[in-house]
């Protein structure tokens, strides 16, 4: 399944683009996907590990869980304010 993955504010600034494509398994879990979008970037992986989700807009934050089927991953690192 080819999948978009979209980075925001500090998760931009590591992963060093705004978005990326991502051919993966539906039944990657969460943690496996980011260390697939890591690939050894351990200041990379310390972000992510921080950072909450967006399946297809529908907030997604387990884990263990399985992306499961979709098209588009938005990565959210916290947030200050507002």
């Amino acid at each position: 399944m080819r999948v978009t993955v979209r980075f925001f504010a500090a998760a931009r600034a590591a992963a060093g683009t705004e978005s990326a494509i991502a051919d993966i398994d539906p039944a990657i879990t969460l943690g496996e996907l980011e260390a697939l979008l890591a690939q050894g970037d351990a200041e990379l992986l310390r972000v992510l590990d921080r950072c909450s989700y967006l399946r297809d807009e529908i907030a997604f934050c387990d884990r263990t869980a399985r992306v499961g089927e979709c098209t588009t991953i938005d990565v959210l690192p916290p947030f200050a304010g507002g």
